[in-house]
C-alpha cells in the first residue's frame, strides 16, 4: 500500500468519526483529535480538514430536514410570523458562536486542541449530563408543565442561551450539539426538541465556520490535502445521513446518560495515556 493511498484511509475513517459523533453529544472534534493522534494522521492544515469535512455532516442533516427547511424558507419569505420567528430565534442562537469565534478562534486554537484538554473536557461534560438527566427516565413522562416541546415556540431568551451554551463547544472535547442540547433543556426546552434545535442551529454556525477556514487557508493547502478533504466529506456524509436519524429516535425514548457515562469513561482513558 502506498503512503498515498495510506493516507486516504486515514482520511475516510476520520471522515466516517466525524459523521457518526457530530451530531451526538459526545464531541467530534475531540474523537478526530484523539483518533488523528492515534493513526498519526497529518495534513498540511489538519485543522482546516477538520473543519471542513464537518460540511459533510452538516449536508447530510440538510437532507434529511430538507422538508422542514424549505418550510422556513418560504414561510419567511411569505413573512409567516411563527416562520420569522424561528429563524430569528436561529440567528439569535448562532451570533454568539460567531462574535467570539471570529474574535478568538485563533487563540482557542493554539490554546486547547490538544488530547489533553480533551480528556478533561469530556470528564467535565459528561458529569454534567449526568447532573442535568438525573432523576428522568426518557419519554413523554419526563416533560414537565411549561416545557416547550415545539421548534416554533422556542422563545427569544431561550434561543440565547442555547447560542452562549454553543460557544463553549469552541473548547475541543466539550461537544457542539451535547453543550447546546444540554443548554436547550436547562433552559426549559424538552430534549427532542432541543436536540433538533441543535441540529437546526449546527447548520449556520458549521457553514460559516468551514466556509470562513477554507477562504482563510486555501493558498496553503496543497492538492495531496484537498484530495483527502474530499474523501473526508463523502465519508462524513455518509455515515451522518446515518446517525441522525437514530438520534432522534433515541432521544424520544431514552436520556443522555448513556452518553454522559460515555464521555466520562472515555475521558479516564485519554487522561491515563495522556498524563
Amino acid at each position: 500500500m502506498t503512503e498515498s493511498t495510506l493516507h486516504l484511509l486515514k482520511a475516510f475513517l476520520l471522515g466516517i468519526v466525524e459523521g457518526l459523533t457530530e451530531f451526538l453529544p459526545v464531541s467530534s472534534t475531540g474523537h478526530l483529535i484523539l483518533v488523528g493522534e492515534w493513526i498519526n494522521f497529518t495534513s498540511t492544515e489538519s485543522k482546516v480538514f477538520e473543519v471542513v469535512i464537518q460540511l459533510g455532516a452538516i449536508f447530510a442533516v440538510m437532507w434529511i430536514f430538507r422538508a422542514r427547511i424549505a418550510q422556513l424558507l418560504q414561510g419567511v419569505l411569505a413573512r409567516n410570523p411563527v416562520e420569522v420567528s424561528f429563524m430569528r430565534n436561529l440567528l439569535i442562537a448562532f451570533l454568539p458562536a460567531a462574535v467570539i469565534g471570529g474574535l478568538f478562534i485563533k487563540q482557542i486554537k493554539v490554546l486547547f486542541f490538544h488530547p489533553g484538554v480533551v480528556a478533561v473536557t469530556l470528564v467535565l461534560g459528561g458529569l454534567i449530563m449526568l447532573w442535568v438527566e438525573r432523576g428522568r427516565t426518557g419519554g413523554q413522562q419526563d416533560i414537565k408543565p411549561g416545557t416547550v416541546t415545539s421548534l416554533e415556540t422556542i422563545t427569544w431568551r431561550q434561543a440565547l442561551v442555547v447560542g452562549f451554551a454553543q460557544c463553549l463547544a469552541m473548547v475541543p472535547g466539550t461537544s457542539r450539539s451535547g453543550s447546546t442540547i444540554i443548554g436547550g433543556m436547562l433552559a426549559g426546552i424538552e430534549r427532542k426538541t432541543a436536540t433538533e434545535f441543535s441540529f437546526f442551529l449546527a447548520m449556520p454556525t458549521m457553514l460559516a465556520a468551514a466556509l470562513y477556514d477554507t477562504y482563510k487557508h486555501a493558498a496553503e493547502l496543497s492538492q495531496h490535502d484537498m484530495t483527502a478533504i474530499a474523501v473526508g466529506f463523502v465519508a462524513a456524509f455518509l455515515s451522518a445521513l446515518l446517525i441522525v436519524r437514530a438520534v432522534l429516535a433515541f432521544v424520544s425514548k431514552h436520556t443522555y446518560r448513556v452518553f454522559g457515562w460515555y464521555r466520562i469513561i472515555l475521558g479516564l482513558v485519554v487522561a491515563f495515556f495522556v498524563f
